[in-house]
Order: C-alpha cells, then structure tokens, then sequence
C-alpha cells in the first residue's frame, strides 16, 4: 500500500531509517540527514508488525551538495515495545571519504592535555562552534542508534543539543566521551534528556555502550 509522502507515518519511518543509517555509517567527519522522501509503501504482516518499503535522499550535515540515495526497509515490531525495529537499507553510490577529518579530530583529541569538557551545543542562536563540530556530529551519530532503540511508529525523534558532553580517560586506544543530549520528539513535542556514553575509534566507527531516558526536569 502506498503512503503519501506527507503522512505522518511515512515520515515517521523516514527518520527512524535515517537516524540508523546515520549510525551505522556516520562519524565524527560526516552526519547523514533526510534531505527527501521519494516514496514509501506500508506492508501489514499478520501477527509480525508493520513494515515500510522507503525511497530516500539524504544528505551530508556538512556538505549539504553531498547527497546519496538510499532504499531502506523499517519493520515496526507489534505490540513489543522492547524491540527495536528492523531497519535494512541499501545505498547507491559512494558516501563521501571522512578518513582525513576523522583522524585529524582523534589526533586532536588524543592529545589534550585535559579531558574535553563542552557544553550546549548548538548554542541558543543554532550555532555550533567550528572546533565542536566533529564532537556535535558524534552525538548526531551517536543518537541515531538511541533513535532506532526507542522508536515506535508513534514517535520520530531528533537531536536537538547536546546539554553537557565530558571526555572519559581510558587507557586504549579509543575515544570515550559520556553525553547528555535533549531529543526532540515532533510528534508529541516533547524534549526528552538522554544520557549516552559513546565509544569511537577511526577504524571501528561508533559504539554507544549505554544510554539511558533522564527525568524531564533534571537541567545541566
């Protein structure tokens, strides 16, 4: 059945197929966002759950010129609020190489002399400052994966700040960096604090390790 690109649900879907895309194939030198939906077609599947044959373009959150088009299926599991949904995709074409800008930023990182500590980001005019970036489309990436985990066909979440983000010492070779970002859900409006420790090494992308809902009105 075809689902009009203006409906919510297809939407919906959308965002959770581009938060999981983002996830698995972003880093802290590229974020993916939905730059259109093409097309979308709901299958139900009698005692398995919904699922959602979707025609996408996204682009790169740095280089908006960047763009690559992307098929994706999303499974919305019935009734089981505990299992995230199936998300599969296929992109065409080639994602632009951030090899260069990952390394540059795990260099930098890497040699500080004191953990990285930051704040509000993007400030309250949208701002991100350019040294923050790679740290920003950390948690854009990293919050795909809490996306996917929590989304339901009721739901279509997106970062909106990064509160507080703290590097974490280790004695290997990764990054560490414990987050505390808002998530905007569009469809209830709602802003929902979530904390997320976040692992990341150039040559084996990004892992979040725990994450967890916080109390609405716990600030900083």
């Amino acid at each position: 059945m075809e689902v009009p690109l203006s409906h919510g649900l297809a939407s919906r879907a959308a965002a959770l197929a581009t938060g999981y895309l983002c996830y698995r194939r972003g880093s802290p030198g590229r974020g993916l966002a939905l730059r259109s939906l093409r097309r979308a077609r709901r299958e139900d599947i009698d005692d398995v759950g919904h699922k959602y044959y979707l025609e996408l373009e996204l682009e790169d959150v740095l280089d908006k010129d960047s763009t690559v088009n992307c098929t994706a299926e999303v499974l919305y599991h019935l009734g089981n609020k505990n299992i995230a949904p199936d998300v599969q995709f296929t992109l065409e074409g080639e994602l632009k190489n951030t090899d260069e800008a990952d390394n540059i930023f795990y260099n930098r990182v890497k040699s500080l002399e004191k953990e990285l500590v930051a704040e509000n980001i993007p400030d309250s005019h949208g701002n991100v400052p350019p040294e923050m970036e790679p740290i920003h489309l950390l948690a854009w990436v990293a919050s795909g994966y809490v996306i996917w985990q929590n989304s339901t066909e009721n739901t279509k979440f997106q970062l909106a700040q990064i509160k507080h983000v703290k590097q974490v010492k280790r004695s290997d070779e990764y990054l560490e960096f414990d987050y505390m970002i808002l998530l905007h859900d569009m469809v209830s409006q709602e802003i929902i604090p979530w904390q997320m420790t976040v692992l990341w090494h150039p040559q084996h992308g990004v892992q979040v390790t725990q994450d967890s809902c916080q109390p609405k009105h716990v600030s900083g």
